[in-house]
C-alpha cells in the first residue's frame, strides 16, 4: 500500500532502503470512499498527508453557506490544513474525497522527527513547501488578475486530467466563477 509514496520519494530524493524502513514505521494508510471526510472544519489537523490514489479536495464553507474549494489534491499531491497543524488550533477548511481515495497519513511529530533524522528526506521538503509557496502565489495571481476565460484556460493548462475528473460545479467554485459562466466559457473555448 505503500508503493505509491515510495515511488513518489524515490523520484525526488535518494534514500537507502532502511530510510524507507523508518519512514514507512510512522505511516498510516487511510483509505476514503467518495465523499468521506478526511478533514471536518472545526477539527484540530495533526498530519501530513499524501495522496497515493484518487483525488481530495480542501475547501471552505462561507457565512452565507457557500463553498470555496481552495485546492484539488490529485496522486503524488499532499494534503492538509497547515494553519491547524503549525497553530494546533481548530481547523477552517475540510477536506473530502472526490473520489474513492487512499492517503499516507505522517502525524506532526513523526514527520519532524524524519526531517532531521533524514536530511535527503528534509531538502524534498523543503523543495516541496517552497514550490508549494509559489504555486500560492501563483493561484492568488491568477485569481485576481485573469477573466473567467484566463482562469479555465490556465485550469485546464495546469491540471490536463483534472478537468474530466472533477464535476463542473466544483471546477467553477476553485476558478471563483459561477457554473453557468463556466459552461458558457467551456462553450466558447470548445468552438475555437
Amino acid at each position: 500500500m505503500l508503493e505509491p509514496f515510495h515511488q513518489y520519494i524515490k523520484s525526488k530524493v535518494a534514500l537507502t532502503t532502511d530510510d524507507l524502513k523508518t519512514i514507512d514505521a510512522v505511516c498510516v494508510v487511510k483509505k476514503l470512499r467518495k465523499n468521506q471526510y478526511l478533514l471536518q472544519q472545526g477539527d484540530v489537523w495533526q498530519f501530513n498527508a499524501f495522496v497515493s490514489k484518487g483525488c481530495m479536495r480542501v475547501y471552505r464553507i462561507d457565512e452565507n453557506g457557500k463553498e470555496h474549494i481552495l485546492q484539488f489534491c490529485p496522486e503524488n499531491y499532499w494534503t492538509g490544513d497547515r494553519e491547524s497543524l503549525l497553530s494546533g488550533t481548530p481547523a477552517r477548511s475540510n477536506i473530502d474525497a472526490i473520489e474513492d481515495s487512499e492517503v499516507v497519513l505522517i502525524r506532526k511529530d513523526d514527520f519532524d522527527n524524519l526531517r532531521i533524522q533524514l536530511e535527503p528526506f528534509n531538502r524534498m521538503v523543503n523543495t516541496i513547501l517552497e514550490r508549494s509557496f509559489s504555486a500560492s502565489q501563483n493561484r492568488i495571481h491568477v485569481s485576481i488578475s485573469y477573466t473567467a476565460e484566463e482562469k479555465y484556460l490556465n485550469f485546464i493548462t495546469t491540471y490536463p486530467d483534472l478537468a474530466n475528473r472533477i464535476p463542473q460545479s466544483m471546477i467553477a467554485s476553485y476558478l471563483g466563477i459561477s457554473p453557468e459562466t463556466l459552461s458558457r466559457v467551456r462553450n466558447k473555448v470548445s468552438r475555437k
